[in-house]
């Protein structure tokens, strides 16, 4: 080496490339070779350590889930940071659990009760509340086996549940603080019920699609003081207090301030003037029914408008004689049917699509609902988290998404914590006999005494896992842990749930942490999709169990697709033919690696002296180098396409395709020059292999281990740039691959197999390539030129001319025959396509991607006359 300092040399004896089977059998190494390293403790983080900390926690999975192509995309990210970061000499804490889910696993006890024909009620509190911790630790909990599979390199020795303990007293202190500083209150508000859950949901639980209902006008009123309103929702009418309209809108200024009759009822209501009403929209007239919509619950409150409950937490109507004791939905029908029959409907539109909220567990109508509920005061928490990002303290990845966060924690509505559970955090409220409400923080003793009662309601999930990044880590106790792994450093998510837990977290964390943000920073993901980017669900055909993909591919075929799919902040798509192409890569990296064991390749001993380098090896030294630079960079900047591409195309196209093709002349010959490219083969692969460990961790831990003698991948030492580079090898190198490219290109374009031998001269004079001619001859497969040689064709290429006798290989004038009618077919396309882009009428009126695909076609037909005139030309006769 000329320039710069050597890549360090990685020493220690390697075994036999015989202990590697002939094949990679991916079920027979993955896990064993995981329980190993868990036995070994190489995932578990000291917190007495001297070394910098690196620590991310993994967004807890649901207790009742199970590993999904999301989670698989999102760990093997996580995965990839912690491996590498551990081999750069950190402290490296992935901190995992589980989420209790409230809704969800109620839901699944609740189903298991209704097969024994009993109810919660049945049971009772105390007792259903038991039930559930029992079905937790027998059916609970399959994805942390699943994620074993995928290989996460989790610290399981600090695992946390958000019900355990700890969490627990994390969750009481926390409540107790935010209650007693005034940001929690009680209050009756407009949230989403599910009828079927009898709890309020949050938004991330409501799932909105487009349903096919009717619209419906109805006029209320008579005569001149009538109106006609629109709804989807006709039996909240019942409870309807007003009609609203914008107060500049001249068709109903005579009306407003006066009351007109409710149709069906014996009621009469105000019109009021409002301005969030949009005149432009429909009759410029809307109902307003403050119980049982959130945007009329505000219109209520400016007007001071009564607030009737017109249903049960069930979704039955409970007032009006003959629709009372009716569904929501049959009412629906039944007042419009009446409506009908007193000329009331003015319009009905049927079907109607619009879109409708649905709990995203049992699939339920949401219904908007008029409830007293608690809440959380955002407005200071949600300064907090915006201001943490705009001064740089913590910054998000893309940094385009951040406008989503900041649309979202600039606007922030107050948060309703209450759920109608059993199964959860219960809110440490009790009520007194005589009005008083006392929140019980967790050192404290609830009143005794006659008459005080606690709270029914739970917390909302998102409340105890907003505490995540420092509840597991010991808060509110001053832990070690606490000490060292706080703040964390990534917080790798879908952008899907900035708003909900995100932001959530940074509320809490700002907090409770005096200020100090969760993390550094914010790396948001995008969604898996399948490959034609549609996404993936249960209720599709395009759905895939992982798990599925694993059993028939393995597991590193899985990461490495879901990671060379991983742009920032965009989505994913993913398809099986793309792990199979995974798989096959896995292969090519097994079977090349056992190639150069059995060749000799070694780690023993330093890298030999620059002298001694062949230009070959400089070559693949110095792109070794490049290599390592272009991945650091690509990981730090969480580039994972980018890094998994870049170690593709350098382990397949560069080591395999070509250093060792271009080496085994030289360890057929033997000697010095066979032990210097053994020993620079055994360099660049184990680099090669750590630098893929992240994303594949088994098939490389299998191959090193073999290689190396070392004793792990995960805790050996990640390798650095060492600065070396030489750009004349690399040109060099670059020559003679363009010139057994374009020779392989020739021989193909007539029809040459590619082991086909054939008669050749090589004029390698002048090129400066004479040391790769031996090389050259076995990739191009040509042999000497005998006795009786004609050449029939001669190739210049880079400086050097190739003739060939293809006399033997080649019937000359039937490739002639076929050559001319494929030049035939290429001119009629391009006289065709240039006719119409000459047809001044045909460009005005044709779509521009019509007249892109021509001008693609006139493009392509020009490339292959060119071609297919350079074959004919160079063919002999």
């Amino acid at each position: 080496m000329t320039e710069n300092t050597q890549p360090p040399a990685t020493t220690g004896p390697h075994s036999a490339a015989t202990e590697l089977p002939t094949q990679y059998a991916p079920a027979e190494v993955e896990g064993p070779l995981y329980e190993r390293w868990v036995e070994r403790g190489y995932f578990e983080a000291d917190a007495a350590s001297d070394k910098p900390p690196y620590t991310i926690v993994i967004p807890p999975p649901n207790v009742t889930g199970t590993l999904h192509l999301g989670h698989a995309f999102q760990h093997t990210l996580m995965d990839a940071l912690t491996r590498r970061k551990r081999m750069q000499g950190y402290e490296a804490l992935w901190l995992p659990g589980m989420d209790h889910a409230g809704i969800a696993t109620q839901n699944k006890v609740e189903q298991q009760l209704a097969d024994e024909g009993k109810s919660r009620h049945d049971l009772g509190r105390e007792e259903f509340v038991e039930r559930v911790w029992k079905w937790k630790q027998e059916y609970g909990g399959r994805i942390l086996g699943q994620m074993r599979r995928l290989g996460d390199g989790v610290d399981w020795s600090r695992e946390r549940f958000t019900m355990d303990e700890g969490l627990s007293r994390a969750v009481l202190t926390i409540f107790k603080r935010l209650f007693d500083d005034g940001l929690i209150y009680r209050a009756e508000r407009i949230i989403n019920w599910c009828p079927r859950c009898l709890t309020a949901i949050s938004d991330i639980e409501v799932d909105y699609q487009e349903d096919a209902g009717e619209l419906v006008s109805i006029r209320y009123g008579e005569g001149d003081d009538s109106i006609v309103v629109a709804t989807t929702r006709a039996e909240t009418m019942l409870g309807d207090t007003a009609v609203a309209v914008h107060p500049e809108d001249e068709r109903y200024a005579h009306l407003i301030g006066k009351r007109i009759k409710l149709p069906l009822t014996d009621r009469t209501i105000p019109v009021v003037a409002d301005s969030h009403v949009d005149p432009e929209f429909g009759t410029g007239a809307v109902k307003v029914t403050p119980a049982h919509d959130p945007n009329d619950f505000a219109i209520g409150q400016r007007h001071d408008l009564p607030s009737l409950s017109v249903m049960d937490e069930r979704g039955v109507i409970t007032v009006h004689g003959p629709f009372e004791g009716l569904d929501r939905f049959e009412a629906r029908s039944a007042i419009v049917a009446a409506l009908r029959e007193q000329g009331r409907i003015v319009a009905e539109k049927r079907p109607y699509l619009h879109s409708v909220g649905h709990c995203s567990r049992c699939k339920t109508t949401v219904e908007p609902r008029l409830s007293m509920q608690w809440w959380v005061k955002v407005e200071p928490l949600a300064k907090a988290a915006g201001d943490a990002v705009r001064d740089g303290r913590v910054a998000i990845h893309p940094p385009e998404l951040a406008k989503r966060y900041f649309d979202w924690v600039d606007n922030m509505h107050d948060w309703c914590i209450s759920r109608q559970l059993w199964w959860g955090h219960r809110i440490p409220v009790w009520y007194g006999p005589d009005g008083e409400t006392v929140c019980v923080g967790p050192d404290e003793q609830p009143p005794a005494g006659e008459g005080w009662t606690q709270d029914q309601d739970v917390l909302d999930t998102w409340f105890s896992s907003g505490l995540w990044p420092f509840s597991t880590l010991g808060w509110p106790e001053n832990t070690k842990d606490l000490e060292k792994f706080y703040p964390t450093d990534v917080l790798l998510t879908g952008h899907d749930i900035i708003f909900f837990w995100v932001a959530r977290m940074m509320m809490f964390g700002l907090y409770a942490m005096d200020g100090t943000a969760p993390f550094h920073t914010i790396a948001l993901t995008g969604l898996v999709r399948d490959e034609h980017g549609k996404k993936m669900s249960k209720s599709n055909p395009n759905s895939v169990d992982p798990l599925d993909w694993m059993d028939a591919y393995g597991a590193d075929a899985v990461r490495f697709t879901l990671a060379r799919g991983a742009n920032p902040g965009a989505d994913v798509p993913i398809g099986e033919d793309w792990v199979q192409a995974s798989r096959n890569f896995a292969n090519k990296i097994w079977n090349a690696t056992r190639f150069a064991l059995i060749n000799g390749a070694t780690v023993e001993g330093p890298l030999p002296d620059a002298a001694e380098l062949s230009a070959t090896d400089r070559w693949i030294l110095s792109r070794l180098n490049t290599v390592i630079a272009e991945a650091d960079a690509a990981y730090d900047g969480y580039e994972f396409a980018k890094a998994s591409d870049l170690l593709f195309h350098f382990a397949w196209d560069e080591v395999f395709d070509w250093y060792v093709e271009l080496s085994k002349t030289v360890f057929a010959a033997g000697g010095r020059p066979a032990e210097v490219s053994q020993r620079v083969l055994g360099e660049v692969l184990d680099v090669t292999l750590k630098l893929l460990h992240p994303v594949m961790p088994f098939v490389t831990e299998e191959l090193w281990t073999t290689l190396t003698g070392g004793e792990s991948l995960v805790i050996t030492t990640w390798p650095q740039d060492s600065g070396y580079r030489d750009e004349a090898a690399e040109a060099e190198l670059a020559t003679v691959r363009k010139l057994v490219t374009e020779v392989r290109r020739f021989r193909a374009d007539q029809g040459l197999q590619p082991g086909q031998r054939v008669p050749a001269t090589l004029d390698l004079s002048g090129t400066g390539l004479a040391a790769h001619e031996e090389a050259v001859r076995q990739l191009l497969r040509l042999t000497p030129a005998g006795d009786g040689f004609a050449a029939t064709a001669s190739l210049p290429v880079a400086g050097a001319v190739v003739a060939l006798d293809l006399s033997g290989a080649i019937d000359f004038a039937a490739e002639r025959k076929r050559l001319t009618k494929d030049l035939g077919l290429a001119e009629k396309e391009l006289k065709q396509a240039t006719a119409k882009l000459g047809n001044e009428g045909f460009l005005a009126k044709a779509p521009a991607e019509v007249v892109e695909k021509i001008k693609a076609r006139r493009a392509t037909a020009e490339a292959d006359i060119d071609r297919l005139t350079t074959q004919l030309a160079n063919l002999p006769g």
